[in-house]
């Protein structure tokens, strides 16, 4: 399944993250699950920096609705990985979002999640906040 980037899409954060010993496996190269651990710091920073301090975490979170990656190239160890984060429109309590993990210029993976925000009391869906919204549009 290939994700096709919606014409309304808007980049919203670059990231470089470097590639630790740790991240590879038996094979020698960066493990898959590892490849969502780098979309996820990614989305981590998009939120921590879309959402006020004191309303993160604390009154609105997010969860993943659905999340998957095409693996393009294998990343190994040393290296960095920059982590490109699009978002389409928001919904009513999601957002999706788009990643591209490259080194050197190349595409070594794209992916893309849908971000559900929630109510960190109830741990259920909210209606996105007025605030965070203007700022996704």
């Amino acid at each position: 399944m290939r994700f096709e980037l919606p014409d309304a899409k808007k980049l919203t954060l670059e990231m470089v993250i470097p590639i630790r010993w740790g991240d590879m496996d038996a094979m020698g190269h960066v493990n898959n699950t590892v490849y969502f651990r780098y979309m996820e710091q990614a989305r981590i920073g998009w939120f921590d920096a879309l959402v006020p301090a004191a309303e993160a975490w604390k009154g609105t979170g997010i969860v993943i609705g659905k999340a998957s990656c095409n693996f393009k190239r294998a990343l190994n160890y040393p290296g960095t990985v920059e982590v490109s984060l699009s978002v389409e429109p928001p919904g009513g309590s999601s957002v999706g979002t788009f990643y591209e993990l490259r080194m050197d210029d190349t595409l070594y993976a794209d992916g893309a999640a849908v971000v559900v925000f929630i109510s960190m009391q109830s741990q259920k869906p909210i209606r996105i906040p007025e605030g965070i919204r203007s700022l996704l549009q």
